[in-house]
């Protein structure tokens, strides 16, 4: 295997892959540093039965000893869970030494990007992604998520990018890379704890066929990178604006009064935002995970057909 030093895929991944049959990629800094324990744990375990329920198979990406494991088992997910932000939270930047020195880690949408593209999967589900922070025009805090987005031939189910960002940048670097946006029965892009941001989507698609078959034109025609498939959170769990736009800005003057810098940034702000909604995010934020597993898993199944 071209990256045997470095990759190691469960059985069941392995067989699925070779047989063609759909197989999602989820991540796992969501469970590490996404949720609290036990809900993280909980939550990650659902996702993958979420996957199964609707004909695919799960692939949950971490670090092991060094390895980055594309489908790790019941045992390393509560593992993860139990540790929480203690598990190293790894980007594109943080492989080389955490494999170089054999350590754990939890794979952000970056990271599971890369492993997803290392193993030849297409399809990865996620909840939000990252984006351009807010005041990103002169912090230059852009995250590495747009960047792989824009590099590996790997597509991404997500809620739109998490609504703690500048929408309206994040959707400006990704057209300047190249990435399409769409929409899954929506024109809008949602702003994963509301159904909609205010900012439109390149184009609306309404069943998973139409979006395989944008997926494999685009790698037919040799174009590298992914598409974003936004698929806004369910009505009957998404949050008014106004009530997250109160709470967003009360987590970000927090986090700039504790000096909240770099990677700790993001999981400082969804619990913060977490205490003031008391918990209605979190449970907003597992029904939007599950959400994006299901859509998932439904355009695995049609990209195998």
């Amino acid at each position: 295997m071209k990256y045997s030093n470095c990759l190691w895929m469960s059985p069941e991944v392995r067989t699925a892959l070779k047989k063609n049959k759909p197989v999602v990629a989820l991540e796992s800094t969501i469970i590490s540093h996404g949720m609290p324990y036990p809900q993280n744990v909980e939550t990650a375990l659902l996702v993958e039965e979420t996957v199964r329920e609707y004909k695919a198979i799960p692939a949950t990406v971490a670090i092991f000893a060094g390895k980055i494991c594309v489908g790790i088992s019941k045992k390393q997910v509560k593992l993860l869970g139990k540790k929480g932000p203690a598990v190293h939270k790894a980007s594109r930047r943080d492989l080389p030494v955490l494999l170089a020195k054999k350590e754990d880690g939890a794979t952000t949408v970056a990271t599971t990007l890369i492993a997803a593209g290392m193993a030849g999967l297409t399809i990865f589900a996620t909840g939000g992604i990252g984006g351009v922070h807010r005041g990103g025009s002169m912090t230059m805090d852009i995250s590495a998520d747009l960047e792989e987005l824009a590099r590996t031939d790997v597509s991404v189910v997500c809620a739109g990018a998490k609504s703690i960002l500048d929408l309206g940048l994040t959707l400006e670097y990704l057209e300047t890379k190249g990435v399409p946006v769409i929409g899954y029965k929506t024109s809008h892009l949602p702003a994963f704890y509301c159904q909609t941001s205010g900012f439109s989507v390149d184009y609306q698609l309404n069943t998973p066929e139409e979006i395989a078959d944008a997926i494999k034109v685009k790698r037919s025609c040799g174009l590298s990178g992914g598409i974003l498939i936004v698929n806004p959170i369910p009505k009957q769990y998404a949050m008014p604006e106004e009530t997250i736009q109160r709470c967003i800005e009360s987590a970000l003057i927090a986090a700039d009064k504790q000096n909240v810098t770099g990677k700790a940034v993001t999981p400082f702000l969804l619990n913060h935002i977490n205490t003031l909604t008391n918990g209605e995010s979190l449970e907003a934020n597992i029904q939007l995970v599950l959400n994006n597993a299901r859509l998932g898993a439904e355009i695995a199944v049609a990209m195998c057909r």
